[in-house]
């Protein structure tokens, strides 16, 4: 691991690369949204009590609800009605929940913890988990469904598409076996970021750029929202490769050093620290600029800007929470 004098240089050039960082992500809506995740999942009585305690697991932990409140945030800032705006919110939030479910399994990533708390199959087993993955991936189509019903044929037909792209071959699905079997493949940064965009890029894109189609958005505007999607969506991948290389399990919440221990994708592996945090703070400050110019002409969309703070001050935790291990008594 490098010193931890390069962490405190790296933590110094993300704190003067910008505005803002000492200010965390607004987390206006968190305990809203959060109510409406554990609230969105239907679960009858008969429903088989194992598979109601796996499920209830998953919903008792929703994580910060960053994605949701964004989805929620653009579509209304596209006119999208409230109500359509958060069950498309909640939706997303639940594919993405799902896809975690089925990366922590013992098959794939081999994870404990999740969101602070026992990887679902853990205390529930794995077929639980899987079917609590499937109920998650139904009701989110349910949901997505019912908040395009309202809207034109041809937005339908687009938005689907879309979907079906990101969360399919093409997207998340093609990104995830790419990541099990990276071990017949270059470990370099493109193979690394050729896998974190078809994982990670690809629901930070349903994020930002399908709740905008629901609003009817020009083609301009959609252009501008996948590219810094793009930019953005690697950042996080690269700062969750850096809390997996940095931080312990207890700081981070999740089970830490899986990618070194089973030789999966990581940025800050395949380059080094300090050229990830240097990469990191590119994409972020293109992904600012991309922003600047959707700004311009739809002024709605500045509380995106946040997304900006919210990665450089995660970058400096990461940085100061590795540099607390390293001088800590051994």
């Amino acid at each position: 691991m490098a010193s931890c004098t390069m962490h405190i240089e790296s933590k110094n050039w993300v704190e003067s690369s910008g505005r803002g960082a000492q200010h965390p992500f607004r987390r206006s809506g968190t305990a809203r949204m959060a109510e409406l995740f554990r609230g969105s999942m239907p679960l009858p009585e008969d429903t088989d009590p194992a598979f109601r305690a796996a499920l209830n697991h998953l919903l008792r932990h929703p994580g910060s609800m960053v994605r949701s409140r964004l989805v929620s945030r653009v579509a209304c800032a596209y006119g999208v009605q409230a109500a359509a705006a958060d069950d498309l919110a909640i939706a997303l939030e639940y594919f993405h929940t799902a896809s975690l479910v089925f990366d922590d399994l013992p098959c794939m990533d081999n994870a404990t913890a999740r969101r602070g708390a026992a990887c679902v199959h853990v205390p529930f087993g794995e077929a639980s988990a899987i079917l609590s993955a499937l109920a998650l991936i139904n009701r989110a189509y349910a949901l997505t469904w019912k908040t395009l019903s309202a809207c034109p044929a041809e937005v339908q037909s687009k938005a689907m598409e879309y979907l079906e792209q990101r969360l399919g071959v093409m997207g998340l699905l093609n990104g995830q076996s790419m990541d099990l079997n990276f071990a017949r493949l270059p470990h370099d940064r493109q193979t690394t970021e050729r896998i974190a965009y078809g994982k990670t890029v690809s629901l930070i894109r349903l994020t930002l750029v399908l709740p905008a189609m629901l609003g009817c958005a020009a083609t301009r505007e959609l252009r501008h929202l996948e590219r810094m999607a793009s930019c953005w969506g690697l950042a996080y991948q690269m700062l969750d490769d850096l809390k997996d290389v940095l931080q312990t399990t207890e700081t981070s919440g999740k089970t830490s050093a899986r990618d070194l221990d089973l030789g999966r994708p990581n940025i800050a592996l395949a380059i080094g620290v300090p050229a990830a945090v240097a990469r990191l703070g590119r994409l972020i400050h293109l992904g600012e600029r991309m922003l600047n110019r959707l700004v311009e002409g739809r002024p709605e969309l500045a509380f995106l800007g946040d997304l900006r703070s919210n990665l450089q001050l995660e970058l400096s935790r990461v940085l100061e929470s590795a540099c607390e291990v390293m001088d800590s008594p051994k």
